[in-house]
C-alpha cells in the first residue's frame, strides 16, 4: 500500500520544515556563524540546490525560524487550559529536558539580531508576541479573581517576560538553587504579592 502523494506546494512545505530544523538543531550545536548553508542542507537530507529552492540565504532561513518559533511559541502557550499555573508549571517541566539545546538556540537567535539590524524586527515581533501572551494571561487571572491588577498588565507582563528570562539564564548556567519550575514558581509568587 502506497501513501498519498503529496502535492508540490506539501512537498516545499515539509522541505522547508525540515531546513529550518536542521537548522535549529545546527545553531544550537555550532551558532548561526559557525553553520553553513551546506551543513544545513546535508542535517537535512538535501543538496545546497534545496536549501536555495526555498530560501535567498542564510539571514532569510533565520528570519522564517523566527517566524516559526513565535508561532509555537503562541501555540503552546494556548494550550495551557484549566489550572495555568499548574499547566505552566507542567510546561516549564517538559522544556527542562531540551534546556540546554533551547537556550543556545535562543541565545543564538538573540546575538543573531543584535549583530544583525534587519533579523531584529522579527526577533523584537517575537518578544512582543511573548509578552502579549503574559499579558493576556495576567488579565485573566485578574478578571477570574475580580481584582484589579496593581499596574497596567502590559508593564505587568514586562516584569513578568524579564524575570523568566533572567531566571531561564540562570537555571541554564547555574541550576543548583533553581529546580525544573522556578519561572512557574517566580510567576506564582508575584501573583500572590499582586493579587493581596
Amino acid at each position: 500500500m502506497t501513501g498519498k502523494r503529496l502535492t508540490r506546494a506539501e512537498s516545499r512545505e515539509r522541505t522547508k520544515d525540515r531546513l529550518l530544523a536542521a537548522a535549529a538543531e545546527l545553531f544550537a550545536e555550532r551558532g548561526v556563524n559557525g553553520t553553513s548553508v551546506e551543513q544545513i542542507a546535508e542535517r537535512a537530507g538535501y543538496t545546497r540546490g534545496a536549501f536555495y529552492g526555498n530560501f535567498e540565504d542564510k539571514h532569510e532561513l533565520v528570519v522564517a525560524l523566527l517566524v516559526q518559533r513565535r508561532s509555537q511559541e503562541a501555540a503552546e502557550v494556548a494550550a495551557l487550559e484549566g489550572d495555568v499555573l499548574a499547566r505552566l508549571k507542567d510546561w516549564h517541566a517538559e522544556r527542562a529536558e531540551h534546556l540546554t539545546e533551547w537556550f543556545a538556540l535562543r541565545t543564538e537567535l538573540t546575538l543573531y539580531a543584535l549583530r544583525n539590524p534587519d533579523a531584529r524586527p522579527s526577533a523584537g515581533a517575537n518578544e512582543r508576541a511573548a509578552r502579549e501572551l503574559i499579558e493576556s494571561g495576567v488579565r485573566a487571572t485578574f478578571a477570574a479573581r475580580g481584582v484589579e491588577p496593581p499596574a497596567d498588565p502590559a508593564f505587568l507582563a514586562l516584569i513578568i517576560h524579564a524575570l523568566e528570562d533572567g531566571l531561564l539564564r540562570q537555571r541554564y548556567l547555574s541550576p543548583d538553587g533553581t529546580s525544573d519550575t522556578v519561572i512557574a514558581d517566580a510567576f506564582e509568587l508575584l501573583l500572590r504579592t499582586w493579587l493581596r
